[in-house]
């Protein structure tokens, strides 16, 4: 059942209600959340808004059979920026945040030894099966702007990786053998998730997909055939957005 956790929200509902109403056929029985952010932030370039935390978990509370709430996110340790969001995330979502340190690796580009056909250093950063698609003189440009790089002194690139597939996984996967959980929200739409996900379908559980457009793999959308709902959150922008992203109409009977 959905009861309205602020006077926004209650607002909102009046003129949104259709959104309230599928999630309320969605949401059956215990439910838990889990909110893969790295793959979720990038979304807010496509959508053109962004997601304000403290509103999404109000909204999320209003349902009442909603349990955990868990959010996922890496710690860029030193980076004022990102220690910020990570505390904000930490004083709203308390214990169901959880982080880890960001890695930095670095990638070698240096063209010195390397002849100018290769793909030696083209493939620390491209796909074989599509390196193969690429002609000689497509090698040559592509290893020649490497030189280039090195020419003004760059000899490395650093990549940032934090991925949480695995604990993610772990935790819904634990969920259903420890406790007593029907539906499982899962805000991501990478194909890590597949196997979690099919055991989980497979097991008689429910697996909603909180996602946007475009933006979920082909194999989880396979499993929409297995019982998988994939759930645009585009329908609920108004209620988990920032405040100045608030869509006209709605901001006029706020």
């Amino acid at each position: 059942m959905f009861t309205s956790k602020t006077i926004r929200i209650k607002k909102i509902a009046k003129v949104n209600s259709d959104s309230i109403k599928q999630l309320e056929g969605l949401f059956k029985g215990n439910t838990n959340v889990y909110i893969d952010y790295a793959n979720v932030r990038p979304w807010a370039f496509k959508l053109g808004w962004n997601i304000e935390f403290k509103r999404l978990r109000q909204f999320l509370r209003s349902f009442d059979n909603i349990g955990d709430i868990n959010i996922y996110d890496g710690t860029l340790e030193g980076d004022k920026n990102s220690e910020k969001s990570c505390e904000e995330k930490r004083l709203v979502f308390k214990d169901g945040f959880k982080t880890k340190p960001v890695k930095i690796m670095k990638h070698s580009i240096d063209y010195t030894s390397i002849k100018s056909t290769a793909t030696d250093l083209l493939e620390q950063f491209i796909r074989r099966c599509l390196i193969r698609k690429y002609d000689i003189e497509t090698i040559e440009f592509l290893n020649l702007k490497f030189k280039d790089m090195n020419n003004k002194g760059k000899f490395f690139i650093e990549d940032r990786k934090c991925n949480f597939d695995v604990e993610i996984g772990v935790d819904m996967l634990m969920d259903f053998e420890r406790n007593d959980i029907t539906t499982y929200v899962l805000w991501s739409g990478d194909s890590d998730f597949y196997d979690p996900v099919k055991k989980l379908l497979q097991e008689g559980k429910k697996v909603i997909l909180f996602a946007t457009a475009r933006k979920v793999s082909t194999e989880l959308n396979s499993l929409k055939e297995d019982g998988l709902f994939v759930f645009d959150i585009q329908k609920i922008r108004n209620y988990i957005c920032w405040k100045k992203q608030i869509q006209k109409e709605i901001k006029e009977i706020l």
